[in-house]
């Protein structure tokens, strides 16, 4: 079946006509870390992998390889995001520094609301605010999702959301003020 040029008044369209609601432009998304082997950094690697970012799971009990080694091996970019799956990991503190020093554009961790107060506190007695606004903890948007899953789609939303540069707020809000 032969397809239309880009720019041609069928381009992006669906059979029948139809306008389709994805684009087939390619977009150049950064990598999604997730760091320690737990069932929702499982289903954080598999939701970015479904929309198309390329994905590294970390164990934190890897004896040869720590996620700080890790990370000072392969340095994140504005595109990246890093999400810290369990905030009680030993060395979890210095990784979420270490990420925040560092250009990575989403910065996570998982945590409790009264968990995530703390560690932002902390931090902003020594970071600026323009470093902790890359700082999303808790992690993922207000789905009220409480299954790994879920909680992990809400996760990678608010990646998603994040590298064009929204809020992950509704679609109808544009339509209707609310």
């Amino acid at each position: 079946m032969d397809r239309p040029a880009e720019g041609t008044p069928a381009a992006g369209r669906a059979p029948g006509g139809r306008e389709q609601p994805w684009s087939d432009a390619s977009s150049d998304h950064g990598s999604v870390v997730a760091v320690t082997d737990n069932p929702i950094a499982r289903a954080v690697i598999e939701i970015a992998a479904v929309v198309g970012r390329p994905t590294t799971l970390l164990a934190d009990d890897d004896p040869g390889r720590s996620p700080l080694q890790w990370l000072a091996e392969h340095p994140l970019g504005p595109q990246d995001a890093l999400v810290l799956c369990d905030h009680d990991t030993p060395g979890m503190d210095t990784l979420l520094r270490a990420a925040l020093a560092g250009e990575a554009g989403y910065v996570a961790m998982m945590g409790s609301r009264r968990r995530a107060e703390r560690v932002f506190a902390d931090l902003q007695q020594e970071l600026p605010d323009r470093t902790l606004a890359r700082l999303h903890v808790p992690a993922g948007l207000d789905t009220g999702g409480k299954g790994p899953g879920e909680i992990a789609l809400s996760v990678v939303a608010e990646i998603v959301a994040v590298s064009y540069g929204r809020d992950g707020g509704p679609m109808r809000a544009a339509l209707t003020g609310r």
